[in-house]
C-alpha cells in the first residue's frame, strides 16, 4: 500500500512525506537534526509524534503518489516554515 502521511511534532510544526513501500513504521527523511534542535533537548527525552496517513492507494504509479505529496505538502502548509518542515517545494509567500 502506498500513502502520503502528515506527521505531527509536539510543537505543532508537521512534516508531509510519502512511502512507497508500505512500511507502517516509516517516518520519512526530514532534517532530522533541525527538528531536534527546533523541539530541545528536554522535549526530544520524552518524545510523541503523531502519524496520520492522509492519502493511499494500491494501485497509484510512483508518478501519482509523488503528485499527491505534493498536494498535501502545499494544502497542509507544511513547506511554510512557521508551519512544516517540509522544504520541498520552495514556499512562496503571497
Amino acid at each position: 500500500m502506498r500513502n502520503v502521511y502528515k506527521i505531527t511534532y509536539p510543537n505543532g510544526m508537521i512534516y508531509v512525506g510519502m512511502d512507497l513501500t508500505g512500511t507502517a513504521l516509516y517516518f520519512g527523511s526530514p532534517r532530522k537534526a533541525f527538528i531536534a534542535e527546533d523541539l530541545g533537548p528536554e522535549v526530544c527525552r520524552d518524545l510523541t509524534i503523531r502519524k496520520q496517513v492522509l492519502w493511499e492507494s494500491e494501485t497509484a504509479t510512483e508518478a501519482e503518489v509523488r503528485a499527491m505529496e505534493r498536494y498535501f505538502i502545499e494544502s497542509t502548509g507544511a513547506n511554510d516554515p512557521r508551519i512544516g518542515y517540509n522544504t520541498w517545494p520552495r514556499f512562496q509567500s503571497q
